[in-house]
């Protein structure tokens, strides 16, 4: 970790060089009036909107919608099966890779929702997350989304397959679709009508427009965020049924439901594992209740388990927290781009990035030239970002991608 001087606060970095883009955001963010005791970056922090992907802060009474981020509730899952992965050759791997793309819709276009509305019993309740008023997003969005319960998406949105060297394992990494974009827009924008209305000394360039946290906006906005994460996580949850029932059908398992709390507990007891990457919390830090704001970055509590993925045809890791203070108890949410997604259409070899794949014997999509944007040389080295967050978690398994499939 390294020191980087701020106008009111400090910036602590776990990336060794991150690039200048993050580096200025981040110096955006220690100016705000706020912001308590410093701003983190983590070893895979880029450049977002507003704020670096990867960072976390810490306001008092604040909230912002913009260092929450667009994907409210955007995470992972991941769930060890008792399958062998000896047992698992490629063409069966191909043929369960097919299963899915037929019960799990992917892409952000039209085709990416579902024809019919899921059961509206798969969708958090808004009696579990009260809303303020009528005019709630998640009330006008209800049904529409329930049309994008269960799905993908695209961009860096993934369901892998993967191997510990002896079991089969599942990752799905997906958000809250089109309902947190709507939510996370519409009140990123009510927030900067706001911020102007009343004179705001954070400068309108810096894309942090903010609530108070108890005003009636800020509550409004902290429960549909709260909701959002709901809906993410039954989104997962849904995908990753379908995906299990896939395999049990293929390797006629008995059995197919998905209980228990959603922790994993230990390798054998094949547990789901959860984590989000962006969203507010109320957390107490250094002695002071605080707004802890993670925007691609994973909390990591001391003992806590954790996701962090690499890039396509990668290592991924599932983690132990350190609960490391200076980092507002959080790690990395993945690799993170070393590339812009034009950058890496533009440059990257097409031909270089599939012989990456194919020498490993990954089954993936990349096609075209369209689809290197989500190769891994648009990525940082996973192996980089792990070294350089040693001090926030311990790495307690090491996956190795089988087949990886993307929106």
């Amino acid at each position: 970790m390294k020191i980087i001087q701020g106008e009111k606060v400090h910036i602590k970095s776990w990336c060794d060089n991150p690039e200048s883009g993050a580096i200025d955001q981040a110096i955006n963010l220690a100016k705000l009036p706020f912001v308590f005791k410093h701003v983190a970056l983590m070893s895979d922090t880029h450049q977002g909107y507003g704020m670096p992907i990867g960072g976390v802060i810490a306001c008092e009474n604040i909230i912002i919608p913009n260092a929450v981020g667009v994907d409210i509730g955007c995470g992972m899952c991941a769930v060890k099966t008792s399958i062998l992965a000896k047992d698992l050759n490629t063409e069966t791997l191909k043929k369960i890779m097919g299963e899915i793309r037929k019960v799990i819709p992917m892409g952000n276009d039209k085709g990416g929702s579902h024809e019919e509305p899921q059961d509206k019993d798969l969708m958090p309740t808004c009696l579990e997350r009260p809303v303020v008023n009528q005019e709630s997003i998640i009330l006008q969005q209800f049904d529409r989304a329930r049309h994008q319960l269960g799905t993908l998406g695209g961009g860096n949105h993934f369901i892998e397959i993967q191997t510990d060297g002896e079991y089969v394992w599942i990752m799905i990494h997906s958000g809250s679709r089109n309902l947190g974009h709507i939510v996370a827009t519409h009140y990123n924008y009510l927030a900067k009508d706001i911020n102007e209305k009343y004179h705001s000394s954070v400068n309108k360039s810096m894309d942090l427009a903010f609530f108070p946290f108890h005003s009636k906006e800020g509550q409004a906005y902290y429960k549909e965020m709260q909701y959002c994460m709901d809906f993410a996580l039954n989104n997962r949850l849904l995908m990753m049924k379908r995906v299990i029932k896939v395999f049990q059908d293929e390797f006629k398992l008995d059995g197919g439901e998905i209980v228990g709390n959603y922790q994993f507990k230990a390798p054998k007891d094949n547990g789901i594992i959860n984590i989000a990457h962006n969203y507010a919390s109320l957390e107490n830090h250094f002695g002071r209740n605080l707004v802890i704001h993670r925007k691609g970055a994973t909390r990591a509590y001391e003992g806590e388990i954790g996701i962090i993925p690499g890039s396509q045809g990668t290592s991924s890791y599932i983690v132990k927290g350190k609960g490391n203070v200076d980092s507002f108890k959080s790690c990395s949410h993945g690799a993170g781009r070393n590339m812009s997604r034009s950058k890496a259409r533009a440059t990257l070899n097409l031909e270089d990035e599939i012989k990456k794949m194919d020498d490993k014997g990954i089954i993936h999509g990349i096609r075209t030239q369209k689809e290197l944007d989500e190769s891994s040389s648009a990525y940082k080295d996973i192996n980089v970002v792990m070294k350089e967050q040693k001090d926030l978690v311990d790495i307690v398994v090491k996956l190795e991608p089988l087949g990886s499939i993307k929106g």
